[in-house]
């Protein structure tokens, strides 16, 4: 029987957790069967979208894809399985010991990996991991109180406006951001991941890796998850539904966006 190399890799919000998984991905890239899973996500999974457009050969699991993810162990070369900060440790451990490896066997084909800060010492991650990553610096002495989760599947939104609303969202017009994360549909067709991390130099929209959408409303995933303290939730929401366009406005765009794609084919 195949025996997969399994990766469990948990850490602080914003430390790096999918861009370490992902880098190991490319690394992987002549591995035919890779699966990933990320349990605790809901109806808002951010990530696994992102991996999903970045590394289409990968099969990807959320929540629900549980006992799937289990039954493609079997044939798989290597798994990760990503856990949110959301998720305590112990809490997590009786899932992981469903699986037939543990993180301190012998033949070491399940290892735990922490990625953490540089300046985290003696943290319950160091007495869990196999191995410790260096990421990014986030800071972790801020006690993170709420967060604020919101599917936009079907929304389509005007690009001026969505980074004005994230530039509210990352400079405290809603209470203390200390993360934030997003896929957008917006309305010349593309998909966009924003992504924001208290402390760390902003970078800008990425355009993940799928075709443009220009016949009616997406029905592919898009939706935003921020982590703070004393958000305005309602606040929140209503400004982001203020930026979704009308049905008669993402039509005329797509119209606009066909046309221009029609004669830059024609020059």
């Amino acid at each position: 029987m195949n025996v997969p190399i399994i990766t469990v890799v948990a850490g602080p919000a914003g430390c790096g957790k999918t861009t370490w998984i992902c880098q190991q991905m490319q690394y992987s890239a002549s591995s035919k069967n890779i699966i990933y899973f990320s349990p605790g996500t809901g109806n808002v999974p951010i990530d696994q979208t992102r991996l999903v457009a970045e590394f289409p050969e990968v099969k990807v699991f959320g929540d629900g894809g549980e006992l799937e993810f289990f039954n493609q162990l079997v044939g798989a070369e290597i798994a990760y399985i990503e856990l949110g900060f959301y998720l305590e440790l112990g809490a997590i451990q009786p899932m992981l010991d469903n699986l037939s490896y543990q993180a301190m066997s012998y033949d070491k084909s399940l290892r735990a990996y922490a990625i953490l800060p540089p300046h985290l010492k003696d943290s319950e991650y160091h007495t869990w991991a196999d191995k410790i990553i260096i990421g990014a610096d986030v800071d972790t002495s801020i006690v993170q109180t709420q967060i604020w989760r919101a599917p936009t599947i079907g929304q389509v939104i005007d690009e001026d406006s969505l980074h004005e609303f994230w530039y509210e969202i990352t400079h405290g017009a809603y209470g203390q951001v200390t993360r934030a994360k997003g896929i957008f549909d917006v309305a010349d067709g593309r998909s966009l991941y924003a992504d924001f991390v208290a402390g760390i130099p902003a970078i800008d929209f990425l355009e993940l890796d799928l075709p443009r959408h220009l016949e009616g409303r997406p029905q592919r995933f898009s939706g935003i998850e921020i982590l703070g303290q004393s958000l305005d939730e309602s606040a929140i929401k209503q400004t982001l539904e203020d930026c979704y366009l009308s049905e008669i406005a993402v039509a005329q765009y797509q119209q606009q966006v066909k046309q221009i794609l029609i004669e830059e084919t024609i020059q």
